[in-house]
């Protein structure tokens, strides 16, 4: 099991649940991601570079499991772990309401790198995935 390498924390806002006063399912994909953008901002990866360069990190699927909704007005963590697995980056994700850390979500991103639409290894990102995880 990879460790967490970074978690954010968020609050529930009312728009964002549905009308059993629970959030949205489709929320906790949009939390995952702001995580994912979060912390690979937080090393001086950006999208908008890489795209620039021909280079497109992308979604190629996702598992959920939910385990414990949350709802308007709490506070939860969302941590991150992140392994590769062949040409695949991995990110697993989970959801804790705080402060009891009660596990609300978790979920598996598996993510690939397209150099100029074509599937491809990518040496920066490979080097990334050992660095965050204290393997280099």
């Amino acid at each position: 099991m990879a460790k967490t390498v970074y978690s954010l924390e968020f609050k529930v806002r009312d728009y964002e649940c549905d009308l059993q006063g629970i959030v949205n399912n489709a929320n906790y994909q949009h939390y995952y991601e702001h995580t994912r953008h979060e912390f690979l901002m937080t090393h001086g990866i950006s999208f908008s570079r890489m795209h620039e360069e021909g280079i497109d990190f992308v979604v190629a699927r996702v598992e959920l499991a939910y385990k414990y909704p949350l709802r308007s007005g709490e506070s939860f963590v969302s941590e991150l772990s992140l392994y590769q697995e062949g040409v695949k980056y991995v990110f697993l994700q989970k959801i804790y309401r705080l402060p009891d850390r009660k596990l609300c979500n978790v979920g598996r991103f598996d993510t690939v790198c397209l150099d100029h639409g074509r599937l491809s290894r990518n040496p920066d990102l490979d080097a990334f995935v050992l660095r965050v995880n204290g393997a280099e």
